[in-house]
């Protein structure tokens, strides 16, 4: 499902994803459209622009994830400043593209949203990285958490974006021994999905 105000960027990204492949359910140009479709037309996948008339895209994602856990809430937006990056992040998307990302990394990212796995543009990535590295960010109340040596070294690696088959092949472990790390580390961290779990890891000082 596609939901940007722009209908022009709108009906492009539609014809884009459904000439590749992807089969596009349903569409909204505004959040509270959005919400009333969902149920509906039961998308794997909800691409979701931020700044919208009414309510935000934010707002949307925190109400999505709530009353539909089980779709994926996939930022694709122009907004690559800190704010709207980690609003977006703690309101439960699993993932932040910007517009200028290549269609072909959106495709991936979509299917990559539908495995349950989470996909961030590198250029948000690495600010984000940064910022949270500073000081006043970080959180000592996650620092106490019980995790197991391996699961520090598949937490870490996990924070610098590598995939359940990078990490398995880094760590000579199964991709299925690496997935329960992954949902073991979700838990324990109390987060919903990887990059969370990346964030508060690197929050923490663990990373």
């Amino acid at each position: 499902m596609v939901v940007d105000d722009q209908e022009l960027f709108r009906d492009g990204i539609i014809q884009l994803l459904q000439e590749r492949g992807i089969s596009v359910v349903g569409e909204a140009g505004l959040a509270r459209d959005a919400i009333r479709q969902v149920c509906d037309v039961d998308p794997d996948v909800v691409l979701m622009d931020l700044n919208m008339p009414g309510m935000s895209g934010v707002e949307a994602t925190q109400r999505l994830t709530a009353a539909a856990p089980f779709v994926r809430v996939l930022v694709l937006t122009v907004a690559a400043d800190e704010r709207h990056v980690m609003d977006a992040l703690l309101a439960g998307a699993s993932g932040y593209l910007l517009k200028e990302t290549p269609i072909g990394q959106i495709i991936e990212a979509v299917k990559a949203a539908a495995r349950g796995e989470s996909t961030i543009s590198p250029r948000i990535a690495s600010g984000l990285i940064q910022r949270l590295r500073q000081p006043s960010a970080l959180e000592p109340d996650l620092a106490g958490a019980e995790l197991t040596p391996r699961e520090l070294e598949v937490l870490e690696l996990l924070a610098r974006g590598m995939s359940n088959p990078e990490i398995a092949r880094a760590l000579y472990l199964s991709e299925h021994t690496v997935k329960n790390y992954v949902s073991v580390l979700l838990i324990k961290l109390q987060v919903e999905n990887r990059i969370q779990a990346a964030v508060r890891a690197v929050r923490a000082g663990y990373v």
